[in-house]
């Protein structure tokens, strides 16, 4: 891993020096969930959080290439917090192109062993009107051309996702989710998370499908982060905020990009807020999870049968086991 940060003056300079010290000593110590950091995942309309104190642009190149954005490093609600938005500040990448293994890699890097995930979603269901907020624990997945693991080029390994979401972890988000949530608005704990491939929006066949399965959202990034983030040991949970009815309900225009903007705007700083009050809350309960030993008996192939190209660049979720 290479970091680059950013030019500044003499002053700032030692201020970066001092921090990688400390960075590199997190990343070989990632266990100790004492010392561990939040990662925050903005997605559309999530570009920064004005809130992130003290912070610092960190510029990493990844085995999987470089990531959508600079890593953003500051405190939150008292807690050491990494922060990258998920397209890009300038939202670049599509759904399809985000460099979902690249951003993952870059977090755990960086000692962060949870992450809450901002992102916009489409309701599936009456009772989930636009504006509201979901905390989903479990998806189906349609997407289709992304890779989805880090196990691959001579090395298998299966972990589990009959949980996809970590349940301690969502569980904090709604708690503090519900007690910021303004009169008139809803966050629904529980759900299931359709993941499309994207662009474009759903037909109304599709959307209507999706409902008959008993979906509760429909999103385009979620499940490849969650899946990536299980193998490499980082608690999971999404603050999912619908934004409009996806194309299924008949007495509400169809979905269109005016739409989902003015409530992407309308959710941004109440989502960045629920963000702060659970980092805070992170900060002082530091949940242990499932998700932070999920390679345990997940690791299939023989250390000594795997290439060493492709040792390298696993190593830094494998080394616990493998040495």
């Amino acid at each position: 891993m290479r970091i680059h940060s950013p030019s500044t003056q003499h002053e700032g300079m030692s201020m970066t020096a001092t921090y990688k010290d400390k960075m590199i000593n997190k990343h070989f110590s990632s266990s100790d969930l004492g010392k561990a950091r939040l990662g925050v995942i903005g997605g559309s309309g999530l570009y920064s959080i004005d809130a992130l104190a003290n912070s610092t642009e960190l510029h990493i190149e990844t085995p999987y290439g470089k990531p959508s954005d600079t890593l953003r490093l500051g405190t939150l609600g008292g807690m050491e917090v990494i922060f990258l938005a998920r397209h890009g500040r300038h939202h670049t990448f599509p759904p399809t192109e985000i460099p979902y293994r690249a951003n993952i890699w870059a977090l755990r890097s960086l000692g962060v062993r949870w992450i809450l995930s901002a992102s916009a979603v489409g309701s599936l269901q009456e009772q989930i009107r636009p504006l509201d907020m979901v905390i989903p624990d479990q998806f189906i997945d349609r997407t289709h051309q992304r890779p989805i693991s880090f196990f691959c080029d001579g090395v298998v390994a299966h972990v589990t996702m009959a949980d996809p979401f970590c349940p301690t972890l969502s569980r904090l988000l709604a708690e503090e989710g519900e007690k910021i949530m303004p009169e008139g608005r809803q966050i629904h704990r529980g759900g299931t998370y359709l993941a499309m491939e994207g662009p474009a929006f759903s037909t109304r066949a599709e959307s209507k499908l999706y409902r008959s399965w008993g979906c509760s959202i429909i999103g385009m990034t979620n499940h490849t982060e969650a899946r990536l983030a299980r193998e490499a040991e980082i608690a999971y949970a999404s603050l999912s905020m619908a934004t409009d009815y996806d194309c299924w309900h008949q007495d509400h225009e169809e979905v269109s990009v005016e739409m989902v903007i003015g409530n992407l705007k309308a959710n941004a700083l109440l989502g960045a807020k629920i963000v702060e009050a659970t980092a805070q809350k992170v900060s002082f309960v530091r949940p242990n999870s499932d998700s932070h030993s999920a390679l345990k008996d997940g690791l299939m192939t023989q250390k000594e049968k795997v290439p060493e190209k492709t040792r390298k660049k696993i190593n830094i979720f494998t080394k616990t086991y493998w040495g």
